[in-house]
């Protein structure tokens, strides 16, 4: 599990397509928790669970354990945590190619 802060602005992970960037001083929005603004820290900890769901196909009773920790700090449950990680999937990473209008 390798998570990777590039150039102080952005987290990504190898193992998920979820990341986190950086809006201004110690203030990171990540992807999979749309609408708020996460310390560093918390960010790390948000990357770290995304990370651990996708590489979990189902949960353990440990792994569960260590989710709702994580969890914690960020102010829910292990279990709304991977529900929300699953809900917001999308590869931020791709970018979509501009489409093209046409002049009639």
């Amino acid at each position: 599990m390798a998570i990777e802060v590039v150039s102080a602005s952005m987290m990504t992970s190898d193992e998920t397509t979820h990341m986190a960037r950086c809006v201004g001083g110690d203030r990171w929005v990540v992807s999979w928790l749309p609408g708020r603004t996460l310390s560093g820290q918390q960010a790390v900890t948000a990357m770290t669970i995304a990370t651990t769901v996708a590489t979990h196909d189902v949960p353990t009773g440990v792994a569960w354990a260590m989710l709702d920790d994580l969890a914690l700090e960020l102010g829910l449950t292990g279990r709304e945590a991977v529900f929300m990680v699953a809900q917001e999937n999308h590869d931020y990473r791709k970018t979509a190619k501009p489409r093209r209008r046409t002049m009639e």
